[in-house]
């Protein structure tokens, strides 16, 4: 045997000495402090590990070093710069200004074509507008675009290549202060919001029922639009509903603590003849 065979285990068992010593260590934090810290750091790609400190001490009363924030951190993937942003971040920053638009076809019980225009916003997922036409021309697109955008704040729309959609009207909303958005030719994803409430549309409203006229299929779009924006609830908005009557809807995290009273009574509205229900709770006084 050699000397430094004799050096080199002294060593290899000192560090398992030393290891076994040092287990127990620091006691960690609690795990619910833990997964607050993650939650924040990944829901705030901005913050280091101060910034996250100081929020819980001062929001929350939670006395953290930045050294223990900064070991229970999630690891930010290889190559990712600090502080970028996902693109759901970006498209959330940006989705309050951003209007969608798009048409579709409707045929009564006596088939006739008509077509609808709906624009929706994207933050909020409100629709804005809808109108019914037999006959669409960039002429008469132009004219429900100008009643919505008009005199608002929005700085983007999105189209499809549509022939409707001609070079004049959209130099005539570059005039309004907006950008146009094309879409690329055969892809629907690109406009996946507006695709997707027309979708809605026809399977909550106009594959169940069969518009007899022009003004039978406007009333039906019009009753139905507004139990999109003030009734039905939508999981891309946390669940929420875009236009929440006042003093009606409450938050998820106070609807959990609510629970139904002996004066309390779930009451329903028709909507469409039944085929859809809005239901609200009612206090009933003694």
């Amino acid at each position: 045997m050699r000397p430094e065979t004799l050096i080199r285990w002294h060593r290899a068992g000192w560090r398992l000495f030393w290891r076994y010593k040092s287990r127990p260590g620091r006691p960690p934090i609690p795990l619910e402090l833990r997964q607050l810290i993650r939650r924040m750091a990944t829901e705030n790609p901005l913050w280091g590990e101060e910034r996250i400190a100081n929020e819980l001490l001062l929001k929350l009363g939670l006395r953290v070093s930045p050294r223990t924030i900064r070991k229970y951190m999630p690891k930010r993937p290889p190559g990712r710069p600090r502080g970028d942003q996902r693109w759901s971040t970006f498209l959330r920053n940006h989705a309050q200004g951003i209007v969608a638009c798009d048409f579709f076809v409707s045929v009564t019980a006596t088939f006739r074509l008509f077509y609808v225009l709906v624009l929706i916003e994207h933050g909020s997922r409100r629709l804005l507008h809808f109108n019914v036409t037999q006959h669409p021309s960039a002429e008469w697109t132009l004219q429900q675009l100008r009643e919505v955008l008009g005199y608002s704040d929005f700085r983007y729309l999105i189209h499809d290549r549509d022939r409707i959609f001609a070079r004049n009207l959209d130099e005539s909303i570059k005039n309004l202060g907006m950008t146009v958005l094309k879409s690329p030719p055969h892809s629907p994803k690109a406009n996946a919001i507006c695709e997707r409430v027309i979708g809605t549309i026809r399977r909550e409203c106009l594959d169940w029922l069969i518009p007899l006229s022009e003004s039978h299929l406007r009333s039906m779009l019009k009753v139905w639009v507004t139990h999109y924006n003030e009734a039905r609830p939508h999981m891309a908005l946390g669940p929420g509903v875009p236009d929440p009557p006042a003093g009606v809807v409450l938050p998820a995290n106070e609807r959990s603590r609510h629970h139904l009273g002996a004066r309390a009574v779930v009451r329903a509205r028709s909507v469409l003849g039944g085929l859809h229900r809005e239901y609200s709770l009612a206090t009933v006084l003694a």
